[in-house]
């Protein structure tokens, strides 16, 4: 066998080892708290949540890894960005809703201005890019 094979299978019995570790890590993730700011949205209160200027709503789940990591972002925007509402829906638990606004992957962060779905955000993204996307639809 040659050295640049056995290299090669080393590297990626390495690399398979890191994937394999990452993923149990995030299956075996803890929940996080959410922010007391952020309001839990279901098929009876939504339509009071939707009058407010800007709403962002997480679609989301407990098995979901991702959503995991999408939390702690959110509950920092809750905590510091006072003219944004943050709202999360379970779609275990609210299924209709899921299908009403066409969520087929998670999470998916939908964007309503004034009632109004303005813009969609789907998959893990930092602070920074849900904030951009959000300035971007407010400016039009």
């Amino acid at each position: 066998m040659s050295t640049t094979l056995l290299i090669i299978l080393i590297v990626l019995a390495a690399f398979l080892g890191l994937i394999t570790i990452n993923y149990y890590r995030m299956k075996n993730a803890k929940p996080v708290t959410t922010s007391k700011k952020i309001l839990v949205l279901g098929n009876k209160n939504l339509k009071m949540a939707l009058r407010k200027k800007i709403l962002l709503v997480d679609f989301w789940a407990p098995w979901c890894g991702p959503c995991k990591m999408v939390a702690p972002i959110l509950n920092d925007i809750a905590e510091t960005e006072e003219n944004i509402t943050i709202g999360k829906v379970n779609v275990d638990h609210n299924q209709p809703l899921a299908k009403k606004y066409k969520v087929r992957n998670i999470p998916t962060l939908v964007i309503f201005i004034d009632g109004v779905e303005a813009g969609r955000i789907v998959g893990v993204k930092s602070k920074k890019a849900i904030l951009k996307e959000v300035n971007a639809v407010l400016a039009g």
